[in-house]
């Protein structure tokens, strides 16, 4: 192994630091789970040049957080109450666009994973990335490039089981009116309810289904409440 680097299973992380202009970088990490936000906290405290600052538990908290603070770095779930990470990705980028985002998430599929970065994620790690990738993931975005983790590359080089969609595609994530939808499908909602409580016709609120499973890339209904399910919509 050569000098400078060190191995966690099989994949190497180098260790000398990619070269930034800061002296201390800010770290907000943003989860439900207060105890990832310590257990990353731990994990940094003998990193010279990395710092956890502040934890917010929702997309909402870390806004509120943004604007109080400085911040360069913010860690962040995916998966949270009210203001998803996808949601609140996007937020950051149009009002903090010199805060850069890392996603750190339990969910890895190619859908999560295309949301985020076209959102404005600058990078990608699994949950259960060891803490040399997390410092090195942090590093690499940093310093201008992007890093994703070898199991959400596995993710995206398997593709899109029933679509052709691509991060180069026609992806634009959810409308309000889909958001709406897809709530209404989790609670159990039938397409004649859902018509009468939004004041759609039959036809209209099927057509949202069909394009709601092409894409989200899901073949049914069911493959609709695990989605909402996952981000924790409901």
């Amino acid at each position: 192994m050569a000098e400078g680097q060190k191995t966690t299973g099989s994949i190497i992380f180098a260790v000398r630091p990619i070269r930034t202009t800061l002296s201390n970088i800010r770290i907000l990490v943003t989860d439900p789970v207060e105890l990832i936000a310590d257990g990353l906290r731990a994990r940094l405290a003998d990193i010279p040049d990395m710092k956890v600052v502040a934890y917010a538990a929702t997309g909402k908290e870390l806004l509120e957080h943004l604007a109080e603070a400085e911040i360069d770095l913010v860690l962040i779930e995916v998966s949270m109450p009210g203001m998803d990470g996808i949601d609140a990705t996007r937020e950051v980028r149009k009002r903090y666009p010199n805060v850069k985002l890392l996603a750190h998430s339990v969910l890895t599929d190619i859908e999560y994973v295309n949301s985020m970065r076209i959102e404005g994620a600058s990078g990608y790690l699994a949950k259960s990335a060891p803490v040399q990738e997390i410092i090195h993931a942090i590093r690499v975005i940093m310093g201008g490039e992007e890093y994703l983790s070898p199991t959400v590359s596995a993710s995206l080089d398997a593709g899109y089981k029933f679509t052709g969609k691509r991060m180069d595609g026609d992806y634009v994530g959810l409308t309000h009116r889909e958001r709406e939808i897809i709530r209404m499908i989790a609670e159990e909602k039938t397409n004649e309810e859902i018509s009468a409580l939004l004041f759609l016709s039959l036809e209209t609120v099927k057509t949202h289904r069909k394009n709601l499973m092409t894409k989200l890339n899901v073949r049914s209904a069911a493959g609709l409440v695990k989605y909402a399910v996952d981000r924790r919509w409901i």
